[in-house]
């Protein structure tokens, strides 16, 4: 019979399954269970649920943990995703489907990776972070409710992408970067995913 997560205390990961390693208790975890009816409730929940997870496995950290790199020479940190993530986000939103001129956040020409090299330990950075990935969600929202998901939208190579499949895209490339932040986590204090 398998273990029962009531069955093991604190623990480490070698002892068994333990809630008390998890980001956070599955009676008050924001995400959703699914079970939706159309395919845009499909799809917008889906991604806020991809988003949240970023934001919980950054949660309860200070500057120094979130900037924290990987394994050398990987330049990857919880705080490096938050920014790559704003990037992507601003790019497919707001300069793919809504057509705008909008400059790169972090990315530069001189330095391609900005995002993830420039996170640094410094409270302003992480801020800064917040509050750019925050404000190219709330467009990407904004956007999303009032377009159609057959919509479409130029990419710099001058083909089309729907709305429905940038959305199918964004849930994807949160996913994969979400399986960097839990072994990034893991790392920091022995936090692991769900």
């Amino acid at each position: 019979m398998p273990d029962s997560p009531a069955s093991h205390g604190a623990g480490t990961p070698a002892q068994g399954f333990a809630w008390s390693n998890m980001f956070v208790h599955p009676d008050e975890d924001p995400r959703s269970e699914g079970n939706f009816d159309d395919e845009r409730t499909i799809l917008v929940e889906y991604l806020r649920d991809q988003r949240l997870t970023l934001q919980l496995k950054c949660a309860d950290l200070d500057a120094e943990q979130l900037a924290r790199r990987a394994v050398p020479p990987s330049t990857m940190s919880l705080l490096g995703l938050v920014r790559h993530m704003a990037e992507v986000e601003r790019g497919w939103f707001r300069r793919v489907m809504a057509g705008e001129e909008a400059p790169p956040i972090y990315r530069t020409e001189a330095d391609r990776d900005a995002d993830f090299n420039e996170a640094i330990a410094d409270p302003d950075v992480v801020a800064e972070a917040w509050r750019n990935w925050r404000a190219e969600i709330e467009f990407a929202e904004q956007l999303v409710d009032r377009t159609d998901l057959g919509a479409e939208g130029r990419q710099r190579d001058g083909t089309s992408i729907s709305l429905r499949e940038l959305l199918v895209h964004m849930i994807e490339e949160y996913a994969r970067h979400n399986g960097h932040a839990d072994l990034l986590r893991e790392l920091i204090d022995g936090r692991i995913g769900q």
